[in-house]
């Protein structure tokens, strides 16, 4: 065994809100694809040399007027998408899931969305809509250069035109799945004389596995494989839960691996991050079937791919020196461009106070970046000159019913640093403290399901503003209204409580490491 060969790796290898993911190789060098559900930039592009180490690169959808999220409700949005490449041209195609019509209106929940370029980072073209009713697109090219897509419940194949841009034919179902619930994540690709089938399969949540079938022929009859589900976690009390959702990839040494979505419970089954992904290596039988980690399971711990390792930092530093936003930055839907600068003071990051809180849909440029672990610290710099009901601040953000803020505000006499929840549209006060000042430190520390919230003058001093001992409440198993599919995020937001009014909220920097 060479000297790569001795490196082990921990699950999962994207830490933190990266769902469904979907992979792809490209010479020596690998291109992955998460959901982003309601927020923007869409559809998060990850580059990796060696699958184990990942860098985001980019967005599929960068443009306000290529795609409307501002009335898009939590968790809807865009689901699972795929990346693929053909004949030099990078294509990812991804569903959006629409908000359900009125009582008594029928109206499609979903269409799928296409774009392409010539670079894996982007930019992508403008999404091309194809009216398709489902979930979880693939993309395959047949041997003969025929698109297909690949959409669920279970594999339906639909034949498209050479540049992806029309339906020729179906969905035509080749396989129904196992018979578990929501046979859902689809995907084919072609090794030696077999079509591989790989479905997701029994639900998102605990219980959630993939399962394969081949076939000789793209439209079947497929046979189900006998080592079904191939990836499924067993164990209630492991580290890696909600186990499945998988894409494959074979490496430029001829090794396969599997990536795949899981979720860390903390505190008992509150998966706080929401879904990750996890890498496992790929066996072939004798008999031409696929084996994930050797039917042991997720493996918290393995031997990583004889690859070139590629190394990232951990901590992560922005101050805002930059002509754009890093990419780790998302919005909460759509941002107000108008509403926003990095120019008019530089050095810093510019939210001018918008019309609505965190709990309104309506609400604009909240920036956040996704939490990694379950121990954790981050903090900012703020100067901010508010009246009283206008707010700019640190936020912990699930959805618009759950989420902890802590903030600058007036108060009429002064300032006050305010810290309060939002438990399931529950408003809570958790602690106030007075603030001379218009420049303002503040921080979170995170332990397990604790949140601690700090204020400080100068960045040395720190007064704890409050604390909650119990934030489940920003986990999918905690939310108790509407669908719940994302995780939590950590960062900074400004608003005017309702007065109309427009002041600018300065950061000069924001620092997240974990601990």
């Amino acid at each position: 065994m060479n000297e790569l060969n001795e490196r082990y790796y921990e699950n999962p290898v994207r830490r933190g809100f990266y769902p469904d993911p979907s992979v792809l190789r490209v010479g020596e060098d690998y291109y992955m694809v998460n959901s982003t559900f309601q927020y923007f930039p869409a559809i998060t592009i990850s580059h990796s040399s060696d699958l184990v180490h990942w860098k985001t690169i980019g967005h599929a959808i960068t443009k306000n007027e290529y795609l409307d999220l501002s009335g898009i409700a939590d968790s809807h949005g865009i689901w699972a998408p795929d990346i693929s490449y053909s004949g030099g041209v990078y294509y990812i195609f991804a569903p959006l899931r629409l908000n359900n019509p009125p009582e008594g209106q029928q109206a499609p929940l979903r269409v799928q969305l296409v774009m392409k370029s010539e670079r894996p980072e982007g930019p992508y073209s403008k999404p091309v809509l194809l009216p398709v009713d489902a979930i979880d697109p693939s993309h395959f090219v047949d041997d003969d250069g025929t698109h297909y897509m690949i959409v669920p419940p279970g594999i339906n194949v639909v034949k498209l035109n050479d540049d992806c841009s029309k339906v020729l034919e179906g969905p035509v179902c080749v396989w129904k799945g196992t018979g578990k619930r929501a046979p859902e994540g689809p995907h084919i690709f072609k090794r030696g004389d077999y079509y591989y089938a790989v479905l997701a399969e029994g639900g998102t949540g605990y219980g959630h596995s993939i399962t394969e079938a081949r076939a000789k022929n793209l439209y079947g009859p497929y046979e189900p494989c006998p080592y079904n589900p191939v990836l499924t976690q067993g164990d209630p009390g492991a580290k890696l839960q909600r186990c499945g959702h998988g894409d494959l990839v074979e490496t430029q040494n001829g090794d396969w691996w599997i990536l795949y979505l899981c979720g860390r419970p903390s505190g008992g089954n509150f998966t706080t991050l929401g879904r990750e992904t996890s890498l496992d290596p790929v066996e072939w039988t004798d008999d031409g079937w696929f084996l994930v980690n050797r039917g042991r399971g997720p493996s918290e711990k393995q031997l990583a791919p004889d690859l070139p390792e590629t190394a990232c930092p951990e901590a992560y530093f922005d101050d805002f020196d930059g002509g754009s936003l890093s990419p780790e930055w998302e919005f909460v839907r759509n941002p107000d461009e108008t509403l926003y600068s990095l120019t008019q003071r530089p050095g810093s990051f510019r939210i001018v106070t918008g019309d609505y809180g965190l709990d309104s849909i309506r609400s604009v440029n909240t920036l956040l970046r996704r939490e990694e672990e379950f121990q954790y610290a981050a903090s900012l710099k703020l100067e901010f000159h508010p009246a009283a009901g206008e707010k700019a601040g640190l936020v912990c953000y699930y959805g618009l019913r759950n989420y902890i803020e802590c903030f600058l505000t007036g108060n009429g006499a002064g300032n006050s640093v305010i810290l309060q929840e939002n438990r399931n549209g529950a408003v809570t006060r958790l602690g106030e403290t007075a603030f001379s000042g218009n420049t303002v430190y503040l921080r979170v520390r995170v332990r397990g399901q604790e949140r601690r919230f700090y204020a400080s003058e100068d960045n040395q001093s720190w007064n704890l503003v409050g604390s909650d001992p119990n934030c489940t409440f920003l986990s999918d198993e905690g939310i108790t209204q509407g669908k719940h599919h994302t995780g939590t995020l950590v960062g900074l937001f400004a608003n005017n409580g309702g007065s109309g009014s427009r002041v600018p909220a300065d950061f000069d920097w924001f620092r997240y490491r974990n601990e």
